[in-house]
């Protein structure tokens, strides 16, 4: 007999009876509210095409990084899993028969949650269930309620960034604007990380074109910096509110302008050193926070990741398959040539990513608790979990209260599980907000007002919403 797959109503909160109370509480005034999701990577031709779900592995396996890295970290090939040959039955199989090693993980959570609220699944997958399941959900997706656009409008999301590349033309975006029969805003999201780094395999050919686009003929620094601000220009007439930055390091540095332009046509004629190139993009980063301050856009810093770790996954692969590992971070020394320079400018927001979550007390939290300009970005990727989420809360509120946050982060490819996280971060938050009340350091209407504002005001503030 299958095991029963539940929800509990009280999922996340306190065992303790009298906190579990007030959690709940709390949560019934923020699990209605609507969804902000200001940072993401949803495919936003989904939206537009309007069509429905190709098959469950497309929708729950095939590009969501969390569940094929698990499952290739016990045995299973990425081939098997639709980054090879496309056989979507066999890959979701491979799920479902191994649903025991997503117990106690996030991504096991979130998808308990989706095949409970979404498709009304009622056992836990497992090798005897799985053709059924599958199944189920094939002929569910067909129905329209299961529709991409009726979903946004079903999932109550309110605004919805993706994250764009800097030459896009934002067709998408500008399709959907258009659209009277989409209901909801979607923005795009400028993010220069392979145009700022000489270290880019692909710096010169992106540079090339980044000029092309911005019809620019010749080749130099003036030019490079003219393109990027009208880039930026060009996002922000189509909505973008944010630029992101995932970077290894947050090394920011200062130039003149005679030494910048020097190391770019170094950069360009493939001569530049490893050094110089560091140099380059620290100035570079310091460059987005200079034209933050002029144009508004708000920087997002997501610092901290070795990308694609395994150089044979990459060649057979690509990008985003799951080997991308956390490294450790210095914020404080990296930061400071830019706060120097901007970080007390009004205009100026950065919110800052850290996975190196021994830097959220020791760095991030400080910092954010003296610079009006930096806001603390919550945990994403490897932290987005229950238990990094408590130890965030416990990490921050101390240095900073919570109104230097950005509120929830759902930095998802996977579109049904926007609500599941954002309901698990509201969740979270209610149990810390608990704790509190139940410890005499905060009012319940104090508490009340501060999840409200969690979901609400504070993502609408840090993001200029």
């Amino acid at each position: 007999m299958a095991m029963k797959l539940e929800l509990d109503q009280s999922r996340l909160f306190s065992t303790d009876p009298a906190l579990r109370e007030v959690a709940q509480r709390l949560y019934e005034k923020v699990a209605e509210l609507p969804i902000l999701s200001p940072h993401g990577h949803v495919d936003l031709g989904i939206l537009v095409r309007n069509e429905p779900f190709s098959n469950p592995a497309e929708l729950f396996i095939y590009h969501d990084h969390y569940v094929t890295r698990l499952l290739h970290a016990n045995g299973f090939g990425l081939e098997n899993l639709g980054r090879g040959e496309d056989k979507p039955r066999d890959a979701w199989r491979i799920l479902c028969s191994n649903w025991h090693l997503f117990a106690g993980t996030a991504s096991g959570y979130w998808l308990t949650h989706v095949f409970a609220t979404v498709f009304g699944i009622s056992e836990i997958p497992s090798s005897e269930n799985a053709d059924a399941l599958y199944d189920l959900i094939a002929s569910e997706l067909l129905e329209p309620r299961m529709l991409p656009r009726k979903l946004f409008k079903t999932f109550k999301i309110d605004f919805l960034a993706t994250t764009d590349d800097p030459c896009d033309d934002l067709a998408a975006h500008q399709y959907l604007a258009a659209d009277p029969s989409f209901e909801g805003r979607v923005a795009p999201t400028f993010r220069p990380d392979a145009y700022l780094d000489p270290r880019h395999p692909k710096f010169v050919e992106n540079v090339r074109r980044l000029l092309s686009v911005a019809s620019k003929t010749a080749i130099n620094f003036a030019n490079y910096i003219d393109a990027l601000e009208m880039r930026r220009q060009f996002f922000i007439a189509n909505g973008a509110v944010s630029s992101d930055h995932g970077v290894v390091e947050p090394f920011t540095t200062i130039l003149d302008q005679n030494e910048a332009a020097r190391l770019f046509d170094q950069a360009i004629s493939g001569r530049i050193s490893t050094d110089d190139a560091r140099r380059f993009a620290g100035f570079m980063l310091t460059e987005m926070a200079r034209m933050s301050c002029e144009d508004g856009l708000v920087m997002t810093i997501h610092a901290g990741v070795y990308r694609n770790h395994s150089s044979q996954t990459f060649a057979k692969f690509g990008a985003d398959t799951g080997h991308d590992i956390p490294v450790t971070v210095d914020f404080v020394n990296n930061l400071r040539p830019l706060l120097e320079t901007y970080g007390l400018n009004p205009k100026l927001k950065v919110i800052l990513f850290a996975l190196d979550e021994t830097t959220w007390s020791r760095e991030v939290a400080p910092l954010a608790g003296f610079y009006p300009s930096l806001f603390i970005g919550p945990p994403w990727w490897f932290l987005d979990s229950p238990d990094a989420m408590v130890r965030f809360r416990e990490a921050v509120t101390d240095a900073t209260g919570f109104y230097k946050g950005s509120g929830f982060i759902d930095d998802t490819r996977a579109f049904l599980s926007i609500p599941a996280r954002h309901d698990m971060a509201r969740r979270i938050d209610c149990a810390y907000l608990a704790r509190l009340v139940g410890e005499g350091r905060l009012a319940f209407e104090q508490a009340a007002a501060i999840a409200v504002d969690l979901v609400t005001t504070i993502p609408a503030k840090a993001f200029n919403l």
